[in-house]
């Protein structure tokens, strides 16, 4: 089966694992704010790319040092599901990020998880990897990331500007909040920062 280029651009992405923990926990921070599910009463992290389903494991283990409670099999096709119900693994992690379960959790980037330029970096990657794509550049230029949490996508918003030299454009659609990219160069800049020079 031909592999998308919005595939192998998530797989050239994937080949850069973060060294150090506080670049792990920035990571799996931008993971679960673009993720499908992070409550205190679930993660659920969804995803087609074989490399990104071999990286997240070993991701949360080096950032918390904590196991999903439900893997996809081994020899699994299509879409990969790995979700954390353990409510003490989630509150660990929910802690990690100041957040408080037990308070009706408005999402949103906290500040000192990206304080230093790599955090930022290993942030953007992750809600890239967990919802981002990019159009085949034959077909048009289009980057985007999707998430459901209004204030993390305007913070994104401000931490793209920071750290690339532009916003992205941004517009709601189906109960999400879109960042988007249509200019090939600024396209060309994205990947090449999130780790996928030879995709861009």
């Amino acid at each position: 089966m031909a592999v998308s280029f919005s595939s192998a651009a998530k797989a050239e992405i994937c080949r850069g694992f973060p060294q150090k923990k506080c670049c792990a926990v920035a990571q799996c921070f931008g993971i679960l704010l673009y993720c499908n599910c992070f409550t205190a009463e679930s993660i659920r992290i969804i995803t087609e790319s074989r490399e990104f389903g071999q990286m997240i494991p070993k991701l949360f283990r080096k950032a918390f040092s904590l196991q999903f409670d439900v893997l996809p099999e081994e020899d699994a096709s299509g879409k990969l599901v790995f979700q954390m119900t353990d409510r003490s693994k989630i509150e660990t992690i929910m802690r990690a990020y100041g957040f408080s379960p037990k308070d009706t959790l408005a999402l949103h980037v906290n500040l000192p998880v990206v304080e230093e330029d790599c955090c930022r970096g290993a942030f953007l990657r992750g809600a890239y990897l967990a919802g981002g794509s990019v159009t085949d550049p034959e077909k048009g230029y289009h980057l985007e990331m999707t998430t459901t949490h209004a204030s993390v996508s305007r913070e994104t918003y401000a931490l793209m500007q920071e750290v690339l030299g532009f916003y992205p454009k941004s517009a709601p659609r189906g109960g999400g909040q879109v960042l988007y990219i249509k200019q090939s160069d600024k396209i060309f800049d994205t990947l090449t920062y999130l780790g996928a020079p030879v995709s861009a």
